[in-house]
This record gives C-alpha cells, sequence and structure tokens, in this order.
C-alpha cells in the first residue's frame, strides 16, 4: 500500500478539504506528459467549434463578453454550448486521470504509455457516454442557475467507468450518488475547484492579452486568433486539473463512504488494480 502520510500523491485515508485540492494538483503534475497533450488538443478543438457561434452572436475577445441586449437569448445559448463542451472534455480528460488516481491509490504508479495504451483503459464506454454528460449540461445551462446542479453532479461519471468498472448505463447514476453522499460533500467540492480554476483562467486569460495588447503586440486582424490560443493554453490546465479532482474526489469518497481503504489493506498485494478498485458491474 501506497505511504498514507501528507506527501502522497493521493492518501489512503478521508481527506480534508486542503488535502483533497493538493492531491489533484500533485496528481496533475505528476502526470503532465499524458494529460496536458490531449487536453491540449482537446481545449483548441472546442475553441475551433465556439468560433463561428461566437462570431454570429457578435461577442468579442478576450472574454467573448461583449454584448448587446439583443443578443442576450443567443448569448446565453452560446454560454450553455460552451458548458457542455467543457463538460465532455472534462470527461475525456477523467478517465486517465481516474486510471492514474487507481494507480497512486494502489500503488503501482502509472508512466504515460500505461494512461494512453488503449487496452483495458475503457475508452469506448467513456466516448460511448462523453454525448450523454454534453447534452445533459446543455439542458442543464439552458436555465441559467441550474448548471450548477447539473456540473455538480457528473464529475463521477469517467472515474465510475474507468476504476469501478461499471457498465455505461450505470455510470451517471454511480456520480450522483457519490456526489450526493456526506451532504453533497463531492458535489459542492466539485463546484469549490471550478470556481478557482475558472478564476485562475480568467485572469490569466485576460492578463495575458491585456498585457500583450498594451504593448502593442497583437497585430491588426489577430485579437481573435490570439484570444484562442491564450484560452486554449490556460483551459489545457484547468481541463486536465478538473479532471484530476474529479477523480480524487471519486476515490476519496470511497474510501469516506464504503471503506476502499480497509477493502486494499485486505486485498492480496499482486491482485490486478481493476479487481482490486472495481464495485462490479
Amino acid at each position: 500500500m501506497p505511504h498514507a502520510g501528507s506527501i502522497a500523491v493521493l492518501p489512503n485515508r478521508p481527506l480534508t478539504v486542503g488535502e483533497l485540492l493538493d492531491s489533484a494538483v500533485l496528481l496533475l503534475r505528476g502526470h503532465l506528459g499524458a494529460l496536458l497533450p490531449l487536453a491540449g488538443a482537446l481545449a483548441l478543438v472546442e475553441q475551433l467549434l465556439l468560433l463561428p457561434l461566437r462570431s454570429a452572436v457578435g461577442v468579442e475577445p478576450p472574454l467573448w463578453w461583449t454584448l448587446s441586449m439583443g443578443s442576450l437569448g443567443p448569448f446565453l445559448v452560446l454560454l450553455a454550448i460552451g458548458a457542455a463542451t467543457e463538460a465532455m472534455i472534462i470527461t475525456l480528460l477523467g478517465n486517465p486521470a481516474a486510471r492514474a488516481a487507481g494507480s497512486a491509490l494502489v500503488g503501482r504508479p502509472a508512466s504515460v504509455r500505461d494512461l494512453l495504451r488503449p487496452r483495458d483503459a475503457r475508452w469506448g464506454a467513456t466516448l460511448l457516454l462523453c454525448p450523454v454528460v454534453g447534452v445533459t449540461m446543455l439542458l442543464a445551462s439552458l436555465p441559467g442557475p441550474t448548471w450548477f446542479l447539473g456540473f455538480a453532479l457528473l464529475g463521477g461519471v469517467a472515474p465510475a467507468l474507468a476504476l469501478d468498472r461499471l457498465r455505461p448505463l450505470r455510470a451517471p447514476a454511480r456520480s450522483v450518488t457519490l456526489a450526493l453522499r456526506v451532504g453533497g460533500r463531492a458535489a459542492g467540492l466539485r463546484l469549490l475547484g471550478y470556481l478557482v480554476w475558472w478564476l485562475l483562467r480568467v485572469g490569466l486569460a485576460w492578463g495575458l492579452f491585456t498585457g500583450l495588447s498594451g504593448l502593442n503586440l497583437i497585430a491588426t486582424g489577430w485579437a481573435v486568433a490570439v484570444a484562442m490560443l491564450l484560452w486554449t493554453a490556460v483551459n489545457m490546465v484547468g481541463y486536465a486539473g478538473l479532471a484530476c479532482l474529479d477523480a480524487v474526489l471519486h476515490v476519496e469518497t470511497r474510501i469516506r463512504t464504503e471503506g476502499l481503504d480497509i477493502h486494499l489493506s485486505r486485498a492480496p498485494v499482486d491482485a490486478p488494480q481493476s479487481t482490486l478498485l472495481a464495485v462490479g458491474g
């Protein structure tokens, strides 16, 4: 079993809020080679897909918030579509992040090759549920405030597939169940994590764009392209960080409410990781 002290990436015990956030950052830092390239590619695709929609609504870089009152309805639809793409990207990244968390928990660190290898990774099931997550977030985001409910409850979908080894149809229900345990602790912490990363992303993207503009380093006609690249960069780190937080929250909630730590302490040391962490399907 891995060391359970404060220096462990994922201690095999219930964690405080601060320890959870630290573990997510440590997990991200330890697997940058696997998570960031995938996150960067997905974040760039997202920017390219949103570009024509932003142009149609009339919003401007770097924050894409400038609009007239007459375009408020289309702008809200644009926000909902953005929420859906975010959720889908985090779900995809949640697959390797969850497997990295599982490896850290059982003391078998995963390499980049391990995380990107398709065998036993359940990428097919993850891809199958991605549109489900996206449509759910789109519908939850259209009314506005219900976005919080949708986002808070969907963080465990990828971990339920990759770690718990559940059938795809059971993974969303599993995610909701774990998110609502202990008074909705995991749901609240996922929202807290999103807020932290959102503030960092907005601050960095806006600050860098403003700084480049102030130094006259953005040529005429290149503002949109520069803003897209900046948002791709900050989202690349933010999405990977949120996926790691989802993985840590999932494992920690299982430890806190299902005795996963006790189960692991009694399991044979040579048991496969998929067997150690699976809950049945």
